[in-house]
């Protein structure tokens, strides 16, 4: 599939631009010479796209990560092409092209795909197995994000009339907020709380099949449930978005995959203090703060994480706290690649006995 220019440089015979669509996607193709060779709409099907792709010489072929990359991606490959998913946020850095449409854009990923596959800045996309699982999560998390919504909603709606529902977990929620509701509300809050506790059973049975998930097949994620705060939903969600442990070179740069660390905004003399990235999946990092809040609060195992999370916390100023949840959550996230990778056993206090020592 590949062509010697005169200077040396290998380029694949034919790079193809696949804009992708909802129901249909832009083909443009370039030959190593970057002359067009064929502009095409297929559509966004695997019977479309099989179609178009089947029985050809071996391309390159460079899309957008979106919506129905993943699947694409597995589609083509499987058809013997070289297939490459660019990120767009890297691609287009901050800027948007002034002139865009579905033809310009699989033009753009046509050329830039034959001139240098790292300006697309590449990702790999994970399983089939390994998406379906993690759609089970993120269909979780929403059933949770939806349950404090109404719960919010209902405390704010009491609070309106002047009158405080108990301070309770949201599993109990719907339970102990029942009688407490005033009369004139009860009417409009009976239903919210229902659906409040329907939600919950939902809820309990996520977890109890992200449990078994976990021991059936993730001995993985049993190995990374060693530190107290990290339990089968923490373990699980972390393996899934990793996937292949050993894509990361250093286990520090996994604070950075999942958007733990400051933005990088230097020029010259000036170096601000920005906020995180937030680059990554939401979902894994709210796991990892969600486990770092738990390390640092008043249940939270006494460690090395919780010993450096309250000593950030006790410098004080503004957000301290925040940034010591952040910080714990960061080192979780090494700490757990690390232990995937190596295989060994949790000490929680390997730091305070390697500075004794």
């Amino acid at each position: 599939m590949s062509h010697t220019t005169e200077r040396g440089v290998l380029l694949p015979k034919v790079t193809i631009g696949l804009d992708l669509g909802d129901k249909t996607s832009r083909t443009y193709e370039v030959d190593a010479g970057g002359r067009c060779l064929r502009e095409a709409t297929v559509p966004t099907t695997p019977a479309g796209l099989t179609h178009y792709f089947r029985g050809r010489e071996r391309c390159r072929v460079v899309l957008e990560v979106g919506t129905h990359s993943p699947w694409v991606s597995r589609t083509l490959e499987a058809l013997g092409h070289d297939v490459i998913v660019g990120n767009p946020s890297a691609m287009y850095a901050r800027g948007h092209r002034r002139k865009r449409n579905d033809r310009l854009d699989a033009r753009f990923l046509a050329r830039q795909g034959r001139a240098d596959v790292e300006l697309l800045a590449p990702i790999q996309h994970r399983g089939a197995g390994a998406q379906q699982d993690l759609a089970a999560l993120r269909a979780r998390d929403q059933l949770v994000q939806a349950r404090t919504k109404l719960i919010n909603h209902v405390r704010g709606a009491v609070k309106s009339l002047g009158s405080r529902l108990s301070a309770c977990t949201a599993e109990v929620f719907a339970k102990r907020a029942a009688p407490e509701l005033p009369e004139t509300l009860r009417p409009a809050l009976t239903p919210l709380l229902e659906i409040i506790a329907a939600l919950t059973q939902r809820i309990a049975a996520a977890d109890r099949q992200v449990a078994a998930v976990v021991q059936a097949r993730y001995p993985e994620a049993q190995h990374l449930q060693q530190p107290k705060g990290v339990g089968p939903l923490t373990a699980l969600g972390f393996v899934l978005l990793i996937e292949d442990p050993r894509r990361f070179q250093r286990s520090r740069q996994v604070g950075a995959y999942f958007g733990l660390v400051p933005r990088l905004d230097e020029s010259s003399d000036s170096s601000p203090q920005l906020r995180i990235s937030k680059a990554g999946d939401a979902l894994g990092r709210r796991l990892l703060v969600s486990a770092a809040q738990y390390i640092l609060g008043p249940f939270g195992p006494e460690c090395d994480l919780r010993r450096s999370g309250l000593a950030i916390a006790a410098r004080g100023g503004k957000n301290a706290k925040k940034r010591a949840v952040v910080a714990v959550a960061r080192k979780l996230a090494v700490l757990l690649h690390r232990l995937w990778v190596s295989g060994a056993a949790y000490d929680p206090d390997y730091v305070l006995k390697r500075r004794a020592a």
